[in-house]
């Protein structure tokens, strides 16, 4: 479970440090099979161990803003959800200053409630009071611009659609901490652009982002520092650029 992060004495403070973190979990070649060696056998064929995140390590300080890239199945998801407290790590230790807001394309809303419905319990979810809520609840929904289809259920929508929705749910108190798991790539060019002046609003108040995302360009565009996991380890950590080129180069 994540853990308030230190504040470094004469330096910037910290919103996040993780330290020496490994993940691993169970696969299963058949799941019906899987779920029945749980109970019965712990060491049944088709069962295998993922190593997805292998001793990784960093600081993020207030203020900065982190893309994280490598292929598919490099650990940069499960990274993400373990900092958000959604999973547990093997050994090791995350340290955050606040609460992280975790947003993705597959974020946990009603399926069934509309796009209106899911914006008033979001922002309840995330602490906001009923007033509050009534208060900022006109301009959550206009920012989306989602016009009608704001009353259809949520299961109607594309998946541009929905990012909008859980944008301005993750977004709705200025998080200290925003994680962003894919979501915006699926937004059209005018949401992103409104997204990154949100973004920008947010990394202004001392605010801290860590955006997966398997768009370099899109990394590019919201954040100035670079980490590269690959095969749930760190192969670069620096300016955006610089990661960017080095993982270009290797692709």
């Amino acid at each position: 479970m994540s853990e308030p992060a230190p504040v470094a004495e004469g330096h910037t403070p910290l919103s996040l440090r993780v330290s020496d973190v490994h993940i691993d979990y169970e696969v299963f070649g058949d799941r019906r099979a899987g779920l029945r060696s749980r109970f019965a056998d712990r060491n049944a064929s088709g069962r295998s161990l993922v190593h997805a995140v292998r001793g990784v390590s960093f600081d993020v300080t207030e203020g900065e803003s982190v893309g994280v890239m490598g292929s598919n199945g490099s650990g940069k998801s499960t990274l993400l959800a373990a900092i958000a407290g959604v999973l547990p790590v093997t050994s090791g230790e995350i340290l955050v200053a606040d609460e992280p807001k975790l947003m993705g394309v597959g974020g946990a809303l009603i399926g069934s409630a509309s796009g209106y419905r899911n914006i008033r319990l979001g922002c309840l979810a995330i602490g906001m009071s009923a007033d509050e809520v009534d208060e900022r609840i006109d301009d959550l929904v206009a920012f989306t611009e989602l016009g009608d289809a704001i009353h259809r259920p949520l299961n109607t929508y594309s998946s541009g659609m929905r990012a909008r929705v859980y944008f301005v749910v993750a977004t709705a108190l200025t998080p200290r901490i925003l994680l962003i798991d894919e979501a915006l790539a699926v937004g059209d060019r005018h949401f992103r652009r409104k997204s990154r002046e949100r973004i920008a609003e947010i990394i202004g108040a001392a605010g801290t982002l860590l955006m997966v995302n398997h768009s370099l360009g899109e990394l590019a565009n919201y954040c100035e520092r670079g980490i590269w996991l690959e095969q749930g380890e760190i192969r670069a950590d620096g300016p955006m650029d610089d990661v960017v080129a080095a993982y270009s180069v290797d692709d």
